[in-house]
């Protein structure tokens, strides 16, 4: 099954354990329907069931998805010469989950779980880069300036109000700790996952409301934000001091690159619609919205943004109207959103599926850990609710406040940095990552029943 002089092929184990996760991914979304929730909450549950239950039967593979891009930068160390067990602690500090992986790792099977983690990885990421761009088109830059000014102070306050609050309660929870350890929890908690909630408010079909464009307006903002206030953090640990370089460099890329693309993508656009010109109608709008959304998002991360943001302004710039001057005798087939559709559907809820394997439920059985978590918990819910009072006075402030509640991938990357750099325990790290889950599988039902109670007013009225 390894070896193609064996007689099977290489990339059997791939294709089944892809297909498995997408089937169960499904299965997740079905049964959060049946209960009437969003089916990014059953694929984040579904995630979390498989990877904890695979691990405690022994599963290796699971061992390996577990711990996420931490597998790369060992292999990286690998190809660099050291030893599997010297890059393995390198990278994974907890003895036993890093002698875990060592085994299986160094198993007659291990290359081929080393595939299917870099293939599951590399569709989940393209599969939240087309979620971005379908959500980017429901939107516009015309209807984004309507509520731009909501979307900035939603944004601001989103991120101070968890900052402080989040610094506070790390202060009084983990006196023990550096207080690098407290910017760090304060820069996760002021975190936001477009993601997430682009997939709730997609599902329930309210992407064209005005707290739909403030939420995705703010949650965009909050990630450059984000990225700002990390850069900050980071020079603050690794130099003692704020390396005033780094945050102009960070700000100076942003301004950039959202200049440049407000400028100079529609060119862009229109030189590859010449270009795909011979192509039928349905391909040429398929491959020249497959090039710009992969070309953005190269580029954002170019910027040292993240690629997401590279595919959500992509979506708001291209358009159908681009290739308006051809003959189109099935308009409604040939839409760019009902084209790109079956690519997110596909692979989006791998990505959340991944999540979801990587929450490590037995981390959570240190009380510390769950009072530690308690707090940060309630410091992330109310910052971000407070971010609601900066919309509008006529919008739903508290649904735009739950709308930003989900920290998702953001907040998980945002913990593996300050983990990385060492200014984080393991108890430290576990109850970060309970806050993430917390919010993150709070927010989808939680959306979900303040609309259906708006609703429900509306009906009476």
């Amino acid at each position: 099954m390894t070896d193609i002089s064996s007689g099977h092929d290489p990339i059997a184990i791939v294709i089944f354990w892809v297909t498995l996760i997408f089937f169960l991914a499904i299965a997740g979304r079905y049964l959060a329907k049946r209960c009437n929730q969003p089916g990014v909450l059953g694929e984040l549950l579904m995630g979390v069931l498989l990877g904890n239950l695979c691990y405690f039967w022994g599963s290796q593979l699971i061992v390996v998805l577990r711990e996420g891009s931490s597998v790369f930068n060992i292999m990286r160390d690998m190809l660099g010469g050291e030893a599997l067990t010297q890059a393995v602690s390198n990278t994974i500090p907890n003895a036993a989950y890093a002698n875990e992986l060592t085994a299986a790792l160094s198993s007659h099977q291990g290359i081929e779980y080393i595939k299917v983690g870099y293939t599951l990885d590399m569709f989940s990421r393209y599969g939240v880069i087309f979620l971005l761009f379908m959500v980017g088109l429901e939107s516009s830059v015309e209807e984004l300036k309507h509520t731009g000014k909501e979307s900035v102070r939603v944004a601001l306050i989103g991120v101070i109000a968890p900052v402080v609050l989040g610094f506070i309660a790390a202060t009084y929870l983990l006196p023990g700790s550096s207080y690098q350890a407290h910017l760090f929890v304060a820069a996760t908690l002021s975190a936001t996952s477009i993601g997430i909630t682009a997939r709730v408010l997609t599902e329930l079909k309210k992407l064209r409301t005005r707290e739909a464009r403030t939420i995705l307006g703010a949650a965009m903002l909050d990630d450059v934000l984000g990225l700002i206030i990390l850069a900050i953090v980071s020079s603050i640990v690794i130099n003692g001091q704020v390396n005033m370089f780094d945050v102009i460099r960070v700000i100076f890329s942003t301004i950039a690159f959202f200049a440049g693309v407000l400028l100079l993508g529609p060119w862009v656009l229109r030189i590859l619609v010449r270009c795909a010109r011979f192509l039928d109608l349905w391909e040429a709008k398929l491959v020249v919205a497959f090039i710009f959304v992969m070309l953005l998002s190269w580029l954002a991360t170019v910027a040292q943004l993240a690629s997401i943001i590279g595919a959500f302004a992509a979506g708001m710039i291209m358009n159908d109207s681009y290739f308006n001057e051809r003959e189109n005798p099935h308009p409604s087939s040939t839409q760019i959103k009902n084209l790109v559709a079956p690519l997110e559907a596909l692979l989006a809820p791998l990505f959340f599926m991944l999540i979801g394997i990587q929450v490590k439920l037995e981390s959570f059985l240190d009380w510390q850990v769950l009072l530690m978590s308690s707090g940060l918990i309630v410091a992330a819910i109310v910052g971000k609710l407070l971010s609601g009072y900066g919309a509008h006075r006529k919008d739903d402030r508290l649904l735009i406040g739950i709308g930003m509640l989900p920290r998702g991938e953001v907040g998980l990357v945002f913990a593996s940095i300050g983990r990385t750099l060492g200014v984080m325990s393991d108890q430290l790290f576990a109850a970060v990552i309970l806050m993430v889950i917390v919010t993150t599988f709070l927010a989808p039902p939680c959306m979900k029943a303040r609309y259906a109670a708006r609703a429900r007013r509306e009906q009476n009225i």
